[in-house]
């Protein structure tokens, strides 16, 4: 009998060669981190709950900076070798395809940003405290993972970290608890989260809980942008309400929304969580656009997450028209303004970009958001608003804590109405940009 392969390392997306592993699925994530701030040490145990898709002698996880000194297959020992972003673990019996184990990691070390085309993704130390931003493979900067957009799972996170500081993490609180001199926070996470989406943040925040729309909303932000904060974020309450109506029901537990002592040079989104740096709470509604934003992507990008990065316009274009619907529901300027206004930008920017399928330099691109945005637009004023706005809801309801393509789009569209496929192939396959149908 030929002996068990070793799974390839990389989920197969063109975009993140090297990334992720082919040859089994993460269950779930129950991490316990022990973090001290003033020397960035992080002491952690990861468990994972793993099936093996195939046989296996051999498998690997990614991870980045940080050193493993203990790794255990099904209870027993398993020997460990790493790379600069990989963990090979061969357990000590070759494992069957099918077979569910528990994988035991103990590591730390150091941990920050692992640099790549989007600049430091990660693990980030801030002026006092910890921000985690992964989109879209950070996540091995701060825990061993199958960092493949595609595999979600729910998570446990435990922080421990000194007295003084606030650790926050996706999920619901459990508990909290003392001891010598630090305190631990413990986060359940049910909704299945892609790995990029799973995040910590620690600073010396005030943390306020409110029920918003129906929504259990934690605002945590330092004493002195108290009032800043409070102007600020007074929109979010109504955005709420009103995204649950144009978008369905909120899909999960809570929302966190953390704002830095630091600046930080744009909002960042993860599960349950948008995190702003102190430029963005200026106390005069500088960024509601930025906050509808995040809180949109709560639907898109984060329930309704992507299969593959090449649609990442899945996640960017339906946010990117939430700030419009937003602006003309809170009495700015109209959606079809707002796209109008865009496209005749964006008739001036070159004409080199596919949305279906950008390439990982472009991914994050402003043609991306804009140009994602005018396709929800131009589909909108083909259907009329009734059956678009149907078709956002079944989009959200359907593929709820999902991974999808853009072919699920397409189908839900052609399932909708007839005749859209020619509009959206001018908009996701072509390079030209294509007129916006009248009003």
């Amino acid at each position: 009998m030929s002996p068990a392969p070793t799974a390839l390392e990389t989920a197969g997306d063109p975009y993140l060669p090297g990334i992720g592993n082919t040859g089994y699925r993460v269950e779930s994530y129950d991490l316990d981190l022990d973090y001290r701030v003033a020397t960035n040490r992080l002491a952690a145990r990861a468990v994972l709950r793993v099936v093996a898709l195939q046989p296996l002698r051999r498998f690997s996880l990614d991870l980045s900076r940080l050193r493993v000194t203990r790794a255990r297959v099904a209870g027993r020992k398993a020997r460990t070798e790493q790379t600069a972003h990989k963990l090979r673990i061969t357990p000590a019996e070759p494992l069957e395809a099918g077979e569910s184990f528990v994988l035991e990691i103990e590591y730390g070390g150091h941990p920050g940003p692992r640099s790549s085309h989007w600049g430091e993704l990660g693990w980030e130390e801030l002026a006092d405290g910890v921000l985690v931003a992964s989109q879209p493979s950070g996540a091995s900067t701060w825990f061993p993972c199958n960092d493949d957009v595609a595999q979600k799972a729910p998570y446990r996170i435990r922080i421990t970290a000194e007295e003084g500081y606030s650790a926050l993490a996706n999920g619901v609180l459990l508990e909290t608890s003392e001891r010598s001199g630090r305190r631990t926070w413990l986060y359940e996470q049910r909704e299945p989260t892609a790995t990029y989406l799973a995040a910590v943040q620690i600073g010396r925040y005030v943390l306020e809980d409110r029920l918003l729309g129906g929504v259990a909303v934690t605002l945590a932000r330092p004493a002195a942008l108290a009032a800043r904060v409070a102007r600020d974020f007074a929109p979010l309450r109504a955005m709420i309400t009103f995204f649950e109506r144009v978008f369905g029901p909120y899909p999960f537990a809570g929302y966190t929304v953390v704002v830095t002592a630091d600046v930080l040079e744009i909002p960042l989104e993860a599960q349950g969580m948008a995190v702003f740096g102190a430029n963005h709470a200026d106390g005069r509604g500088g960024s509601e656009r930025l906050i509808a934003h995040e809180l949109a992507h709560q639907w898109f990008g984060n329930s309704v997450g992507i299969a593959r990065w090449r649609h990442i316009w899945l996640n960017e274009g339906f946010a990117c028209y939430a700030e419009w619907l937003w602006s003309e529901e809170s009495g700015g300027a109209s959606a079809d303004t707002l796209a109008r206004r865009h496209h005749a930008l964006l008739r001036f920017q070159p004409k080199d970009l596919v949305l279906g399928d950008p390439g990982p330099v472009a991914l994050f691109d402003d043609r991306v958001y804009k140009r994602g945005a005018l396709t929800l637009h131009a589909l909108r004023l083909h259907v009329g608003d009734t059956a678009f706005f149907d078709l956002l809801r079944a989009w959200t309801t359907r593929h709820a804590h999902t991974a999808v393509t853009e072919d699920d789009f397409r189908l839900l569209c052609s399932e909708s109405t007839d005749g859209v496929d020619s509009l959206l192939d001018a908009w996701l396959v072509g390079e030209a940009l294509p007129p916006l149908p009248s009003r």
